[in-house]
């Protein structure tokens, strides 16, 4: 069989908000078929049979079919390759642990060439499985063998390296679920919530409102101890040691048995519990001595080690370890008994993903000296039946939140309060953590800042619990801040007609408002009146600054057809999205844009994504324009210089609420149904102290877009007389 050609990727594009696709970030490549072109699915011996065996999962992709077993029913009927490819790459990303439901692929005006679109949360990410995927199409077409696992594998590497953490991830997942947006701040798991003024930053399982004060008492196990006692909580007695035979001697004046851990460690590291000899006593020193500044021995408190999550003063999850032990058989090693009885677990790994660690006798010195202590060491071969612990703690995987008692939940709580942390993970030692914690003589052993979540994400044993949910309604209070979470009123101004003037002035009105307004337009980045920056702003980067900036209250962004394809908007949902015309196809042929009517595919973005409550403001001259009205999930005020437009006549009668501005008897009039409020002669509504008579469809636009924002129409006519057309001088601030 004659070989195929590669499938020739021409040109990769990471749109980074939301586009012509879908709202979300995507990555679209433009591929070229070459030869491919005249040979579909079905037409090449062996193609399917050879990629279904691969990806068997295949048959869970609907496809246009819209049923299990669509994409493969596509398959046998015959589809060209850049669907497959598309197909593939999405399974890749599934296998991979990054769940990809969203895919297209259509065709351009040239013939072989292909748009193929997927969502990807990560553009690395992305480009690693759409390499890994156009390799594997290859060795399908031309009988090649290929290493499926391998491919997979190399695109979880990249996960991992680039996507957020587990903890991290939930918290941003259940902020997404509230509609509040997200930016990534770092590589990271530092991460924005919400835009502007409006934002939380949490890094990890700690926010914001997490204090480096707190955080460094919660480091200091000594000091910790001490101030929780101070406030009555149950604490084991302990003192800091700094050498093996101190560790011995405070061992004897604190009582056998002792505990032996890190001062400032974490995650269990270095700890070693129930040490009753000397010689256990010293090793365990050296055990501890590698994860902390100092070392620490405790009085040792008989139970189960417990980690109860505590969310802005409220116990929200709980966790109970377990000992980790194995069996002997008379037959095999601890080594060979640790491999096939623990560490075949599933929920075990070595990424961020799994709950339990894989256990490595070669490096983990605390396993090493468990072992010792019960006269064993990797080689050694247990009698039938004997059990032989491995692991006394740092298995924290036994969900246990149902059973937390109110006196339990009540020490916690005050054990965060105490040391200073909106999220805290409780480290607690007791018998049964259904029964008060004095009673039973258990104690909290550790306060941690920044905890891992992965224990409440997936636990071993028992139900998930929504921690991320948790930290969002803290940082995020429902009743403070309802569906507005995170958000400012963002504007999104489209088009070719004087969009800047339009964008600039409604900046102005929004300033005058009481709003310190961002502004990202072709003639610069402004904050309020200052211009700090000259260079051309109507880009997805410019906007982006705006968004992140912590001062400010209310964006204004221009963008236009070509930002659009290119990035996509940097904004995921606005308060009102303006479109004035569907100019400039002339200048898109590059994006395989070349008639008129394909504007509406691109434009509409902007009405796509204004919030429910929000609206779009759009030219009622341009029929183009007018017809997207239906797509805006929010209402929709129309703008005209002609109040006897259809489109307006339209509006007006069909929605008693229906919002129009329009131009009648030389005066601007703001209408709500038949109701007609006059703003004032048009003549008078000029610009400044040159009275600069604007052009009247940008000033109608502006006007309709200031409305939508409720700014009442007294301050928009004073407004409108006070704009200063000319441009200020770049300060040397930087937004």
């Amino acid at each position: 069989m004659a070989k195929f050609n590669d499938i020739q990727l021409l040109r990769i594009n990471y749109l980074r908000g939301p586009n012509i696709w879908t709202y979300r970030p995507a990555l679209e490549v433009w591929l070229d078929l070459g030869a491919l072109e005249d040979h579909p699915s079905h037409q090449i011996p062996g193609f399917n049979e050879r990629l279904t065996a691969w990806l068997p999962a295949l048959i869970e992709h609907h496809c246009g079919v819209g049923e299990r077993g669509g994409f493969l029913q596509r398959l046998q009927e015959g589809t060209w390759c850049g669907h497959v490819l598309e197909h593939i790459v999405i399974e890749l990303l599934n296998l991979a642990g990054m769940p990809t439901g969203f895919g297209q692929t259509r065709s351009t005006s040239v013939r072989g060439v292909y748009r193929m679109v997927f969502r990807a949360r990560d553009e690395q990410v992305a480009r690693m499985a759409l390499e890994q995927g156009h390799r594997l199409i290859m060795a399908a077409l031309n009988d090649e063998p290929f290493d499926v696992q391998a491919a997979v594998a190399k695109v979880r590497t990249e996960v991992d390296d680039q996507y957020l953490g587990p903890s991290t991830a939930c918290i941003v997942t259940a902020a997404t679920d509230r509609g509040i947006p997200h930016i990534r701040l770092n590589d990271g798991n530092l991460v924005q919530l919400g835009y502007g003024a409006s934002q939380r930053r949490i890094w990890t399982a700690e926010s914001e409102f997490t204090s480096a004060i707190a955080e460094g008492i919660a480091s200091d196990k000594d000091l910790t101890k001490s101030l929780l006692k101070s406030c009555g909580v149950p604490i084991p007695e302990g003192q800091v040691v700094h050498s093996p035979e101190e560790a011995w001697e405070a061992a004897q004046d604190i009582g056998l048995p002792v505990v032996v851990k890190p001062s400032d460690g974490n995650h269990g590291r270095g700890v070693t519990l129930d040490l009753r000899k000397k010689e256990d006593i010293e090793a365990a020193y050296h055990v501890a001595y590698p994860e902390g500044s100092d070392v620490m021995v405790e009085r040792f408190i008989p139970g189960d080690e417990h980690r109860l999550l505590v969310v802005g003063g409220k116990v929200v999850a709980a966790a109970r370890g377990e000992v980790v032990s194995i069996t002997g058989n008379g037959r095999s090693t601890v080594k060979e008994l640790i491999d096939s009885q623990l560490n075949s677990d599933p929920r075990r790994g070595y990424e961020e993903e799994y709950p339990l660690e894989i256990i490595d006798l070669a490096t983990d010195s605390k396993v090493q000296l468990e072992l010792k202590r019960q006269d064993l060491d990797a080689d050694s071969v247990p009698a039938a039946g004997r059990q032989v612990v491995v692991q006394r703690n740092g298995n924290v995987a036994v969900d246990c939140t149902d059973d937390v008692h109110p006196e339990v939940a009540y020490i916690a709580q005050l054990a965060a309060k105490v040391v200073g942390l909106d999220i805290a993970g409780i480290d607690m030692v007791a018998q049964d953590i259904a029964k008060p914690l004095h009673a039973q003589g258990g104690a909290i052993v550790e306060v941690n800042a920044g905890p891992g979540l992965l224990m409440h994400l997936k636990p071993a044993v028992g139900a998930p619990r929504p921690v991320g949910q948790a930290i969002v309604e803290h940082l995020f209070p429902s009743e403070d801040h309802g569906e507005d979470a995170g958000r400012i009123p963002v504007v999104g101004v489209a088009g070719t007609r004087n969009t800047t003037t339009i964008a600039r002035l409604v900046a102005w009105l929004l300033h005058l408002s009481g709003r310190h307004t961002g502004l990202a337009c072709r003639e610069g980045l402004f904050l309020d009146r200052r211009r700090v920056d000259a260079a051309d702003s109507a880009h997805w980067e410019a906007a982006h600054r705006l968004l992140m900036n912590q001062m400010v209250q209310a964006a204004v962004i221009e963008n236009d057809a070509r930002t659009i394809l290119r990035d996509g908007l940097a904004y995921n949902r606005c308060q009102v999205g303006v479109v004035t015309d569907m100019d400039g196809v002339a200048g898109l042929a590059d994006f395989d844009v070349h008639e008129q009517e394909q504007m509406t595919k691109v434009l509409r973005t902007q009405v796509d994504v204004v919030l429910d409550k929000g609206a779009a403001v759009l030219n009622a001259a341009e029929p183009q324009v007018a017809a997207l009205a239906p797509l805006c999930d929010g209402s929709v005020v129309l703008y005209a210089q002609d109040p006897l437009l259809p489109a307006i006549v339209e509006h007006r009668a069909d929605d008693e609420y229906g919002r129009a501005v329009f131009v009648k008897n030389g005066r601007v009039v703001l209408a709500t149904g038949h109701t007609e409020h006059v703003l004032g002669p048009l003549s008078d509504l000029t610009f400044g102290r040159g009275a600069v008579v604007p052009d009247t469809d940008a000033l109608l636009a502006a006007i309709a877009t200031a409305w939508a924002l409720d700014i009442s129409p007294d301050l928009i006519g004073a407004g409108i007389k006070t704009f200063e057309p000319e441009q200020p001088s770049v300060d040397t601030a930087r937004a």
